[in-house]
């Protein structure tokens, strides 16, 4: 079985409304596995902002937010604050070394947190929310403060920037990415054998800039 993998933080909604539709993936005959990244590392990398630093944009992002999840029919709430700091959550889920049961506590921490309120940037929360998942919440928090598993997720966020992701939720299959929980019909399309003309894109990327924007 063929493996999609999932580049996840929970500190982005986009994350929590792309964990309800992996089942339509994962009916296609492949396995789509969970890998826990720092967002925070993708944008620093990149030279980007979140875009819960750009005003603007943070008002129309929970604005789309909002409207994705009716449209599912889905419950919008939302951490007692935003941004939070996911590190925690993060290593915990690096640490289960399951990938069913990673999956469901990765599950888990998106529902705690965006349809439940929950501040999942706490510690006490996030024993909880393995409690629930049928898996310690303290054996796993005492295995993410070691250097094991700190390194594993710098590792795994290296390597996710080394394959060109910049953002939150991004699916891979194959050699190519997927961004956003509102690129996953064009993911199933790709699963199905429809592919853009790689040779008609390498020739536009080609192509000169003819303007520079100074900033």
């Amino acid at each position: 079985m063929e493996t999609v993998p999932f580049y996840y933080d929970p500190v982005s909604p986009f994350v929590w409304l792309a964990t309800k539709q992996i089942a339509r993936i994962e009916a296609t005959g492949v396995y789509v596995s969970v890998e826990p990244v720092l967002f925070a590392g993708l944008l620093k990398a990149h030279g980007t902002k979140g875009p819960a630093e750009i005003p603007a944009k943070r008002e129309q992002t929970f604005r789309d937010v909002m409207r994705l999840a009716d449209v599912q029919g889905l419950t919008f709430k939302g951490p007692p604050g935003h941004p939070f700091n996911p590190l925690l959550a993060l290593r915990m889920c690096t640490a289960i070394p399951s990938p069913s049961s990673r999956k469901r506590f990765a599950f888990g921490l998106a529902q705690s947190c965006w349809e439940k309120g929950l501040d999942i940037s706490d510690a006490a929360v996030l024993r909880q929310v393995a409690k629930e998942c049928d898996l310690n919440g303290e054996a796993l928090q005492a295995a993410a403060a070691t250097p094991d598993i700190k390194g594993a997720l710098i590792a795994a966020t290296d390597e996710a920037i080394a394959r060109g992701v910049f953002g939150v939720p991004t699916f891979a299959y194959q050699n190519e990415l997927f961004w956003g929980a509102d690129r996953i019909d064009a993911l199933l399309r790709r699963i199905g054998g429809h592919r853009v003309d790689e040779a008609r894109l390498k020739e536009f990327l080609a192509r000169p800039a003819l303007a520079q924007r100074s900033l």
